[in-house]
Parts: C-alpha cells; sequence; structure tokens
C-alpha cells in the first residue's frame, strides 16, 4: 500500500498548492484539471502513448543487444577494447541532446531517429554494467575449469555469462528507467505524434493541462516498464539473493 500512500499524498500536496497558493493555472494546474483533460483527450493521448511505447521498446531491444554483443566483444579481445572502449566513453562525453537533431535530420522525423535516441541512452549502462559483470567471474571458477581442459567458449558460456547476468540485470534495470529519456527527446526535436509532440505542442499553446496529462502518461508507462523489468529479472535469477 506504500505507493498508494505515496501517490496519495503527492495529489493531496499538488491539490492544496494549487487552492492555496497564488500560483497561476497556466503555470500550475490543478489535479481535477489535468483528470478532465485526460478523460477529454483519453483517444488522443492513447494513440500518441502507443506511438512513444513502441519506439521505447524498439530502442530497448536494439540497445540490449548491441550493448551485450559490445561486452561480450571487449571482455573477449583486448585488441578490440582499446580500439572501442574509447568510442564508448567519447559517445557519453557528447550530450545526447546535442545529437538529437543530426539524428532528426539524417534519419528523418519517423520512429528511427526516436528508437536511434533511446540506443544511445542505454547502450552506455548495458554495456558497461555487463562489462563488469563480466569481468567479475570468481577467479577459482575459471582455474578450475582451466585446469579441467574448459575451452573458452565453454567457459564463457557455463560460468562467465552466469556470473554476469546480475550485473546485466541491473544494466536492463537502469535502461528501462531512461529508454523515455531518449525517445522523448527526440519527439522534441522532431515529430508528428508521441508524448513528446504532444507535450511539444501543449506548451506551445499553453495548454498546460493536457501537458501534465502528457507527462503524468508517460512517467506511468515508465514506472510500469521497470516494475515488469525488475520483476522478470528477480524471476529469471532465481540464485541470486534478494534478486
Amino acid at each position: 500500500m506504500r505507493p498508494f500512500v505515496t501517490l496519495a499524498g503527492f495529489i493531496v500536496l499538488w491539490w492544496a498548492i494549487t487552492a492555496f497558493s497564488s500560483v497561476p493555472p497556466f503555470m500550475l494546474p490543478s489535479p481535477v484539471a489535468v483528470a478532465r483533460v485526460f478523460v477529454a483527450q483519453a483517444p488522443y493521448l492513447a494513440v500518441n502513448a502507443g506511438v512513444t511505447l513502441g519506439e521505447i521498446l524498439l530502442g530497448l531491444l536494439a540497445g540490449t543487444l548491441l550493448g551485450g554483443l559490445a561486452a561480450l566483444g571487449i571482455a573477449a579481445s583486448p585488441a578490440l577494447q582499446r580500439w572501442l572502449w574509447p568510442i564508448l566513453v567519447l559517445s557519453q562525453a557528447i550530450p545526447v541532446f546535442a545529437l538529437a537533431p543530426l539524428l532528426v535530420l539524417w534519419l528523418g522525423f519517423g520512429i528511427g531517429s526516436k528508437v536511434a535516441m533511446a540506443v544511445l541512452v542505454i547502450f552506455f549502462p548495458i554495456t558497461a554494467n555487463f562489462l563488469d559483470g563480466l569481468r567479475r567471474t570468481a577467479p577459482g571458477w575459471l582455474d578450475l575449469a582451466r585446469t579441467m581442459d574448459g575451452s573458452k567458449l565453454r567457459i564463457l558460456l557455463h560460468l562467465r555469462l552466469p556470473a554476469a547476468l546480475p550485473a546485466f540485470g541491473s544494466g536492463l534495470r537502469v535502461a528501462t528507467a531512461i529508454a523515455p529519456i531518449g525517445a522523448v527527446l527526440g519527439e522534441w526535436v522532431g515529430a508528428s505524434s508521441g508524448l513528446g509532440y504532444v507535450m511539444i505542442n501543449a506548451n506551445a499553446r499553453i495548454q498546460t493541462p493536457l501537458m501534465f496529462a502528457a507527462l503524468l502518461l508517460l512517467a506511468a508507462m515508465t514506472i510500469t516498464l521497470y516494475v515488469l523489468a525488475d520483476w522478470t529479472i528477480r524471476r529469471v535469477l532465481v540464485w541470486v539473493p534478494g534478486g
């Protein structure tokens, strides 16, 4: 019940600020006004939420696959690490918002640029966490496997991968929480649909209740995705204490 109590307390505090302070409605609409807009614009919000959800899921899938492959490649080849790791670090040194206009220019206003933004946001956490897990395999296990003439592939599949899965799960949790950032940033720069597009248009027209409705719907989607990812990871990693 704690999440619901926290949510109820947040709504009461929000209502009190709008009811007993001098904040104008165009800056902070009341929960009632946002709820009315949410009901009135439900079909419009649902369509755009579906667009954003598709971008997030595709970005998560592509970013997880690319990040996992990059981590495996770096762990398997020191030469690849010397070439690839500086590029990964450089990708994080450039603000993703600065790259969004370029991605829209290169990939267009469609779903491609938004998926690419989501991939850029989540790629590094997945790679870094998975690589850290691969490197932290217990040395005693590796020594024992080598004395039993275990091949590199068998050691990878039966020792290093299972040992790295908890770290990979941590990276996936982080990626699930931040993937919507990339998708919405891409929609802010240039899009014809999506919750980010709805927020930008509502802000330009000073339709603050609609902007808040889209923002709350995006937050609910993000929390739902995180809870589902966390639940799935806990069910898969049954041997890890506490999930």
